[in-house]
């Protein structure tokens, strides 16, 4: 008996092992809980083109800045960085030549992508399809920082479980405040109107305010958690009324149960303040 037990086990490991391949852990972040293609992607009439998936688009362009997010695959600009120089731009917004990253790319937020998260991303990024396209380079009208921070030397996450603390991670990665955050210019207020909406967003489908997303009679606290739930991955509030872009539902449509209970279980935590 207690060798079939040995083996079942060793068995259950190699499992667990192939689940936590580097690469399949990067694919499951970059299509799912971080939605890269929402900006990374050209969008069609019928949504992302998929084969063009991650190959760059215009994303913004007002009095501030064009953004334009860049072909990220291997036939991109960063086939000839380094894992280490995409990493860094990934995480800090530094490109190889020392320029910065300019907005809307989540800097604030993916300084807390983890170190192992991270090697994920880049290795899956490097075995995506190439395509050859080159949306162009974005302008910015505003001064941009020299740096989004001190340099990141290494970066852990919280275990994965149902948990605040993962969801606060997850939620980190699917940059959620920075958009459910009114924008100062400085960038979003993550300090003390963090999660209280207001942030505009204008496209092919008119203009977006993200909503109040904390604790609080004007955000989340009237809703249940699948509500909630059904309103991050479908896009469906409640009485049926369909939501507008940008919010990447699709993308997060695929993330697993657990990341998503998680994800509810840290909104609920976040101070309940009214819409600004």
């Amino acid at each position: 008996m207690r060798t079939v037990v040995s083996v079942i086990f060793l068995v259950s490991l190699a499992g667990s092992a192939v689940a936590e391949e580097p690469r399949d852990r990067g694919e499951y972040l970059v299509t799912t809980v971080m939605g890269c293609g929402n900006c990374h992607t050209p969008m069609g009439p019928e949504g992302p083109v998929a084969d063009q998936a991650l190959a760059g688009r215009l994303v913004e362009k007002n009095e501030m800045f064009t953004a334009i997010a860049p072909n990220i695959t291997p036939a991109g600009r960063v086939a000839g960085w380094s894992d280490a120089d995409l990493a860094r731009a990934i995480r800090e917004g530094i490109r190889p030549d020392g320029t910065v990253i300019g907005p809307p790319m989540p800097l604030a937020l993916y300084k807390r992508i983890s170190d192992d998260d991270l090697a994920a991303i880049v290795a899956y990024l490097r075995t995506i399809p190439a395509v050859e396209a080159d949306p162009g380079t974005s302008v910015y009208n505003i001064p941009l920082p020299p740096a989004y921070g001190p340099p990141i030397d290494t970066v852990s996450a919280p275990a994965p479980g149902v948990t605040v603390e993962y969801g606060d991670y997850l939620a980190a990665l699917a940059h959620c405040m920075e958009c459910h955050s009114p924008l100062t210019p400085m960038g979003p207020d993550l300090g003390e109107n963090m999660g209280r909406g207001g942030f505009e967003f204008h496209g092919p489908w008119g203009t977006t305010v993200s909503a109040n997303i904390t604790n609080h009679a004007d955000g989340l606290a009237n809703y249940t958690d699948a509500e909630i739930k059904t309103m991050i991955t479908k896009g469906i509030r409640p009485d049926g009324e369909r939501m507008t872009p940008p919010m990447p539902y699709g993308y997060l449509a695929g993330m697993t149960e657990g990341d998503l209970d998680a994800i509810v279980m840290y909104l609920r935590t976040v101070p309940g303040k009214p819409d600004m």
